[in-house]
C-alpha cells in the first residue's frame, strides 16, 4: 500500500494551521500529515493537533533545520511538501502527486507564477525582482527553463528525500532544493498552481531584505561549488582585465623610455595578476573534484537504489 506524508514545517500559524491540515486530510485521507513547530510562540502545536496532525518540535530554529528533521525521521513512498499559511490550495496535491506517482518525476514543483497569481497576491515588488533574479540565474547556470525557483507547495518521491543532504538552515531551503536537483540531474516537474495571500492577521515571516541576500549568497556558492571551473574562469577573467588596465600604462613606459616609474602600478599589476592565474588553477583543481563527488554520489545512488529494491522483495 501506497504510503503518504504531507510535511508541514510551522513557526506561529495559528490562524491558518486547522484550515490547512483539514484541507489536506480532505484531500489525502489515507496520508499522514506531519506538523513540526518550530518553536511557536502561539497556539499552532495544540491546534494542529487537534485537527488530526502528527504533531512533533524541532528546536533549532529555521525552516531548513525543520525540513532535515523531516527528511531524516519520516518514511514513505510520497512526500508532500506545503507551507503552513494557507496559501497554497490543498487541491493541487493530485496534479502535483500524478508525475511522481507515475514515475515521471522525482520532484514536482507547484508552480505559482505561470498563471499571475502570484504577482497580484504580492504586492511587494521587490519580493519579485529576487524571484526574477534566482530564477534567471540558476536557469543561465544549469541552462534550464524552471519558471518557480522558490515555490513551497512540492511532492518528492522517497529516493530524492533520502539522498539530499539538507545544508540550508532557512528559507534558503527551496532555491537549494532546486539547485541540487538540477545539480544531480533529478527529473523535475512544474505544475501550474493558484496562491492565495494570507489570510488578514496572519504575517509572513519571509524578510524580503536579508532572506533575499542569504538566497544570492546561496547561489554564489552553489555556483562555486557545482560550477567551479566556470565560477573561477570568470575570476581569472575579470582579475586579468583589471590586472591589464593597470599594467598596461606600465609597459608602455617602460617601452618607450626604458624605465619604470610607476613602481606601485607595476608591484599591484603582477599581483592581481598572479591572483587571477592562481584563481584559474583552482578553478581546474575543484572542477576534477566535482566531478569525482558527482561520479561517487551516482554510485551511491545506484547502491541506496539496489537496497530498496532488495527491501521490497523481501516484504
Amino acid at each position: 500500500m501506497e504510503k503518504i506524508a504531507v510535511l508541514i514545517p510551522c513557526y506561529n500559524e495559528e490562524l491558518t494551521i486547522e484550515k490547512v491540515v483539514k484541507d489536506f486530510k480532505k484531500e489525502l485521507p489515507q496520508a499522514d500529515i506531519y506538523v513540526y513547530d518550530n518553536n511557536s510562540k502561539d497556539k499552532t502545536a495544540e491546534i494542529a493537533k487537534e485537527a488530526g496532525a502528527i504533531v512533533r518540535k524541532e528546536y533549532r530554529q529555521g525552516k531548513g533545520n525543520v525540513v532535515r528533521s523531516m527528511f531524516r525521521e519520516i518514511d514513505a513512498d510520497i512526500y508532500v511538501m506545503v507551507d503552513g499559511d494557507d496559501t497554497y490550495p490543498a487541491e493541487f496535491v493530485h496534479q502535483l502527486m500524478e508525475p511522481v506517482r507515475n514515475n515521471e518525476a522525482d520532484m514536482t514543483i507547484g508552480d505559482r507564477l505561470s498563471n499571475g497569481t502570484y504577482q497580484q497576491e504580492i504586492k511587494k515588488n521587490f519580493h519579485e525582482f529576487g524571484n526574477n533574479l534566482v530564477r534567471g540565474s540558476i536557469n543561465l547556470l544549469f541552462n534550464n527553463k524552471l519558471k518557480d525557483i522558490m515555490t513551497g507547495y512540492r511532492v518528492f518521491n522517497k529516493m530524492f528525500v533520502k539522498n539530499m543532504p539538507v545544508m540550508s538552515p532557512k528559507f534558503e531551503l527551496e532555491t537549494e532544493m532546486t539547485l541540487f536537483a538540477l545539480d544531480k540531474k533529478y527529473r523535475i516537474k512544474e505544475i501550474p498552481i493558484v496562491f492565495r495571500e494570507r489570510p488578514d492577521g496572519s504575517e509572513s515571516k519571509i524578510d524580503t531584505f536579508s532572506d533575499g541576500i542569504k538566497v544570492i549568497k546561496t547561489i554564489i556558492k552553489m555556483f562555486k561549488d557545482h560550477k567551479p571551473l566556470k565560477f573561477f574562469s570568470i575570476l581569472f577573467v575579470v582579475l586579468l582585465i583589471i590586472g591589464l588596465m593597470i599594467g598596461i600604462p606600465v609597459i608602455v613606459e617602460f617601452c618607450k623610455t626604458g624605465y619604470i616609474t610607476k613602481m606601485p602600478s607595476a608591484v599591484l599589476a603582477t599581483g592581481v595578476i598572479t591572483l587571477a592565474v592562481i584563481s584559474e588553477q583552482c578553478g581546474l583543481i575543484l572542477n576534477t573534484v566535482v566531478k569525482q563527488h558527482k561520479e561517487n554520489y551516482e554510485l551511491n545512488l545506484l547502491r541506496y537504489q539496489q537496497i530498496e529494491e532488495k527491501n521490497k522483495t523481501e516484504k
